[in-house]
């Protein structure tokens, strides 16, 4: 989720509207999530997880080994709809005429985006800002209140206009937020035809939520975050350490074993694409679920496998690119569309230990996961600066060797001046006995060298 404010501003609306738009959105899809009702974000978490984010492998990597948030995970946490057709389909590389023609808003010529004030505005939310010593269930009233005044209260052209704001600032701002104030028209052609849409709070150890209400679903529901008046820093660092101190026997693999599918029809539903390697598609943004990486998560032992390397995803598509053509993704990923209608692969393992797994895995990450490590000796540094100090004294060697040189042929010279010595010397600037001393100090330093 984008942001704290961002989320109370959707869950107003959404509370502001009649009911018969609130089914509407029951139907695409959205309805559970916006049972949670309350949903703040954890800077300090959400930091301290990006750090152990792999972009190769598209998981976390954390001392006990992978972790990936998967369908089951979405399905149960939020209540999402994760079966169906992939969200596929054209990207533009202007939805000026599209925004203009469908949401009646303002916006800037040869541009995708909308103004999030406009937005907002269109939704009956002129004045957003919450005042000091305001509760949040008095802020939460204020604006569902001053919503519902602008929101149409029976069926018709007014009513899908409202809706399908509501879905662009729910997707724009939640969802797929991108940088920025302005909110993105990217899923715009999805929401035409209204009719067709559909669609880890913390570790306990780490003490960042209360469990206050169990047994509702979804399961974020079942939580609330915990303030924290520390500075983000002192957050940050106690957060990392306690994410690399975590105790591994603590780690439960199959968090949902023995837990029903009762009042989640959803979920029911997404068995089929469950404990599965699968393609995910949202327009663009195209990207592997790794599932079996996580072989421990489906209660399997965890074998040895091939981990990702970003070679493997040159092809444009994967993240939020292409929005300079006009590209039908259906056929440019045509073969990540293909696997996630075969529902990808099953994971599976024959494994009966994990020993092979964490040893690569232990080589390829190290000092990323393991806290002790970072002490250890960096052997690759280390050869550097060894071959390094290696060329230095070859250099001072090569130097001392033709120095010494010069300093022979000189004594041999002023040695066979003979009668002439005193006078040789003068004229070259010593005597036999200096230069004796020279050459032995320039011996000396080659030997050092």
């Amino acid at each position: 989720m984008r942001a704290r404010v961002s989320w109370t501003l959707v869950l107003a609306v959404f509370l502001a509207f009649p009911h018969f738009q609130r089914d509407r959105i029951e139907e695409m899809g959205f309805g559970e999530i916006f049972r949670i009702e309350r949903m703040r974000v954890d800077s300090a978490l959400t930091q301290a997880l990006r750090s152990k984010w792999d972009a190769e492998a598209k998981a976390f990597v954390f001392p006990w080994g992978h972790m990936i948030p998967s369908l089951e995970d979405v399905s149960r946490i939020t209540g999402l709809r994760v079966y169906g057709k992939p969200v596929s389909g054209f990207t533009y590389p202007c939805y000026h005429d599209l925004a203009e023609r469908l949401l009646e808003l303002p916006t800037e010529r040869r541009s995708s985006l909308v103004p999030r004030v406009a937005l907002q505005a269109s939704l009956g939310l002129h004045e957003a800002g919450k005042s000091a010593g305001v509760s949040e269930d008095e802020y939460l009233e204020r604006l569902v209140r001053v919503s519902r005044r602008e929101l149409a209260s029976e069926p018709g052209a007014e009513a899908d206009m409202d809706l399908l704001c509501f879905l662009i600032l729910f997707l724009g701002r939640l969802m797929f937020a991108m940088r920025g104030d302005a909110v993105h028209c990217l899923f715009l052609p999805l929401l035409v035809d209204l009719s067709k849409v559909w669609a880890y709070l913390h570790l306990p150890a780490l003490g960042r939520g209360d469990l206050t209400r169990p047994g509702l679903v979804p399961i974020a529901r079942h939580w609330d975050s915990r303030r924290d008046s520390r500075n983000l820093g002192d957050q940050l660092e106690q957060l990392q350490d306690a994410i690399e101190s975590y105790p591994y026997l603590y780690v439960v693999w199959q968090p949902y074993l023995g837990e029903g599918d009762e009042g989640q029809p959803w979920l029911v539903q997404a068995r089929p694409y469950i404990g599965r390697s699968v393609w995910l598609h949202a327009l663009n943004l195209v990207l592997p679920l790794h599932l079996y990486l996580s072989q421990h998560s489906l209660g399997l032992r965890q074998s040895a496998v091939e981990f990702p390397v970003r070679d493997q995803f040159r092809k444009p598509g994967r993240s939020f690119r292409g929005l300079h053509d006009t590209i039908d993704w259906r056929e440019w990923e045509k073969e990540q569309i293909d696997n996630w209608e075969r529902r990808g692969k099953a994971v599976k393992s024959d494994a009966s230990i994990d020993d092979a797994y964490l040893q690569a895995y232990a080589l390829k990450y190290g000092g990323k996961v393991y806290k002790s490590a970072r002490h250890q000796i960096d052997v690759a540094g280390e050869v550097a600066s060894l071959r390094a100090l290696l060329y230095s004294a070859v250099q001072d060697r090569e130097a001392a060797q033709r120095q010494t040189a010069e300093l022979w042929r000189e004594l041999e010279r002023v040695r066979s001046t003979g009668a002439e010595g005193a006078s040789s010397s003068r004229a070259t600037g010593g005597s036999p006995s200096l230069l004796e001393a020279q050459l032995a100090g320039a011996v000396l330093r080659a030997e050092e060298a």
